[in-house]
């Protein structure tokens, strides 16, 4: 979620723009990771390692429509969404280019790559949920209501939650000290994030009295 501003009248801000360019910057990267890894298809972990990679990028390709989708209100913020962006994009590009450091295939490897699948459909059905109140930015809408439904009925941001889960599978079938590295920065921008965006939510009403009840993305924890 967030509100951006035009500049000066030209048009819409890096805020705006920043979504689109950095989408494009992760199917560059996790393109060419899925490349390098179908390569070798006699190997069969750089084979599933390559579906993996697709498998990203039709994450990717499911989200189009709201990371190309006009806000009906300008976005607060840039700051947030840059860092998460850019972040996620490091975390998966520095995943899927490194090589593969199993020597071969274990069945083991299964785990990882359904955790990624797990939270990309976590995250999946919270967007649902929200319908158009959900963005890429943080943002207040006209008609704002606070969502208490599905997922909502257990934490906060289970869109968020799907988005961390989703890379630790990720980053741990690929696992390179590279990316465990920027797992960790994507937490941190995450966190920052959502204090961010719950400074806004606060002042839709209803909100304070949810979240007093709900944990933001792990139930007895955070």
């Amino acid at each position: 979620m967030s509100t951006a501003k035009s500049v000066a009248g030209h048009g819409p801000s890096l805020a705006v723009q920043a979504p689109r360019l950095l989408f494009l910057c992760a199917v560059a990267a996790v393109g060419t990771g899925a490349v390098v890894h179908l390569r070798h298809l006699d190997r069969t972990v750089d084979l599933v390692a390559g579906l993996l990679a697709v498998c990203y990028l039709a994450w990717l390709a499911v989200e189009i429509p709201v990371t190309f989708r006009r806000s009906a209100a300008p976005p607060s913020e840039s700051a947030t969404l840059l860092l998460y962006a850019a972040a996620r994009i490091a975390t998966a590009g520095s995943a899927v280019l490194g090589p593969v450091p199993w020597d071969g295939w274990s069945w083991a490897l299964l785990v990882p790559a359904l955790v990624f699948v797990g939270g990309v459909t976590l995250r999946q059905v919270a967007i649902h949920t929200l319908g158009r109140f959900y963005s890429h930015h943080v943002m207040r809408q006209q008609d704002h209501q606070i969502v208490t439904y599905g997922l909502y009925r257990f934490i906060r941001h289970p869109a968020y939650a799907g988005m961390l889960l989703a890379h630790v599978g990720f980053v741990g079938f690929f696992l390179n000290p590279a990316s465990a590295v920027l797992l960790v920065t994507l937490a941190a921008a995450i966190t920052w994030r959502i204090r961010t965006e719950e400074r806004m939510l606060m002042n839709i009403p209803g909100y304070g009295a949810y979240a007093a009840g709900h944990a933001r993305l792990v139930p007895g924890l955070w």
